[in-house]
């Protein structure tokens, strides 16, 4: 979209903005099909503009979910301006440095970051039921055993399919397992919390020591765990086993100080939930790598495929699978 456009969009609907030397450079952004642009009204003066494309549904009601985080005492960026009919936001800009950028500082320093993370996603998660009803109407499908089959299926078609080139009779074969089935049904049985949906180091922006929650507009109800792996499983950082047991207890703790204990199956749950994210963060780097061009997202695959491999091998029906993955080869020789 040509920036003159948008420079008039804004100056027509911020005429108070000092706009003498106004700038708007693109921000790369992900594999999202939104476009997001810095605009830089004077040196202390700074808007994020986001084009979204008005053909996917989710992108619509990216407005009504920051207002309903708001409500609630959750942060993230502050809505100025939607345009509908064009498609524009213009938000808050809380800075560039995400949780991800952070990733090599000692860990003294990333904890507090991370417990501030968990912080403001247990506020989503413990939202009553009653609360999260007005927002229904403006969140995608929820989380059910036809969506954790479609992740399952994406894993097999883009990432085996696409990235490692197995047949496609094994991929059928091995898609059919019974287990696979069965654990998509067992967490849709589960009660439903609201979920970030893609709560991973890039989509928390880092602001004066505390945590936003930003692309937040696949939030709909699912498992408090989802978001819980998405975050300690994420492909873009690493995590040592000792780093994320630390994070977990905190997480436990918050939810029991809240009065939501967790029960007896949260350590399952939370290992299911991480072989579904893994699966669909694999099918979504051999996408977007692979049919988007977006090439940069397949140097991540090494990374979820160990840790995949690490939790499919502790599953007693999924051997058939545990197999095939031990035997696909490495583009990380660190592996």
């Amino acid at each position: 979209m040509r920036t003159e456009f948008l420079l008039r969009r804004t100056r027509m609907h911020f005429p108070l903005l000092d706009v003498t030397d106004v700038k708007i450079r693109p921000i790369e952004k992900g594999g999202s099909d939104r476009k997001f642009y810095r605009i830089r009204c004077s040196p202390n003066q700074t808007l994020i503009l986001v084009k979204y494309n008005l053909e996917r549904e989710e992108n619509r009601h990216y407005v009504e979910i920051a207002k309903f985080l708001e409500a609630h005492g959750i942060r993230a960026p502050k809505i100025y301006f939607h345009d509908a009919a064009e498609g524009l936001i213009w938000i808050e800009d809380l800075g560039e440095r995400d949780l991800y950028n952070y990733r090599r500082e000692s860990w003294l320093v990333r904890r507090a970051f991370y417990e501030s993370a968990l912080d403001e996603i247990t506020k989503l998660h413990r939202l009553p039921e009653s609360v999260c009803v007005e927002m229904r109407e403006h969140l995608p499908a929820e989380f059910n055993a036809a969506l954790y089959r479609w992740e399952q299926r994406y894993f097999f078609n883009n990432c085996l399919g696409r990235f490692f080139k197995v047949s496609e009779s094994k991929r059928k074969e091995l898609a059919a397992l019974p287990s696979l089935r069965e654990i998509a049904k067992r967490l849709a049985s589960l009660p439903r919390v609201l979920v970030h949906r893609d709560f991973q180091s890039q989509n928390v922006i880092i602001q004066n020591g505390q945590a936003n929650l930003i692309d937040f507009q696949g939030m709909r109800p699912g498992l408090a765990e989802y978001d819980l792996a998405s975050l300690l499983f994420d492909p873009y950082v690493e995590l040592s086993a000792a780093e994320r047991s630390e994070l977990i207890g905190y997480y436990r703790q918050k939810q029991t100080d809240n009065g939501h204990g967790a029960d007896g199956q949260f350590d399952d749950t939370l290992e299911l939930c991480a072989m579904q994210r893994m699966m669909q963060a694999l099918g979504a780097y051999g996408f977007l790598g692979l049919v988007r061009g977006h090439e940069h997202f397949l140097r991540y695959i090494p990374r979820a495929m160990r840790s995949l491999r690490g939790i499919v091998g502790k599953i007693e029906d999924l051997k058939p699978l545990a197999s095939l993955l031990a035997d696909l080869p490495s583009s990380d020789p660190s592996v």
